[in-house]
């Protein structure tokens, strides 16, 4: 995987474009900001074992508040249909 460091700028031009490339070939973009701060976009690989999105979602606030609600609301069981199957 490579890096490339691009400004802010030329991120501001066309970001689809820059995240389509981002996301095309695999590499991270370093954006360098006015005020020489840095920070990264990185594709995020959904067929590997990344745990990166567990960790999202186990520290996402909403997402943690949606499972509570989930949780506590009652369960409901699937309908088979009257012939023992879905579609009929």
């Amino acid at each position: 995987m490579a890096i490339r460091t691009i400004p802010l700028s030329l991120l501001q031009q066309d970001l689809e474009q820059a995240l389509n490339e981002c996301a095309a070939s695999g590499d991270t973009v370093v954006v360098e900001m006015p005020d020489r701060r840095l920070f990264a976009i990185q594709p995020l690989d959904m067929e590997g074992d990344d745990g990166l999105i567990d960790e999202l979602l186990a520290s996402n606030p909403n997402f943690q508040a949606l499972v509570v609600k989930s949780k506590g609301s009652p369960r409901q069981q699937f309908s088979m249909g009257p012939q023992g199957h879905n579609g009929g």
